[in-house]
């Protein structure tokens, strides 16, 4: 195996695994809006963010909320 096929390799790899990672956690939820915020509500569902926010911190909001 030449030298540079292998580097691609490699770094391809690890490009792939990065990749895989973030999936879960950042692009599902962008682009599946609506079943994640249903998943939400009922996660949050019963809990007052009063009650579980420190004092003097902004209240939290939906972070995939439009602006």
């Amino acid at each position: 195996m030449s030298r540079n096929l292998r580097t691609a390799l490699i770094f391809g790899g690890f490009v792939f695994r990065i990749g895989a990672a973030f999936y879960p956690i950042y692009f599902r939820p962008r682009m599946k809006l609506e079943e994640y915020q249903k998943e939400q509500a009922i996660n949050w569902a019963g809990i007052i963010q009063e009650d579980v926010q420190p004092p003097g911190l902004k209240l939290w909001s939906d972070p995939v909320g439009r602006k």
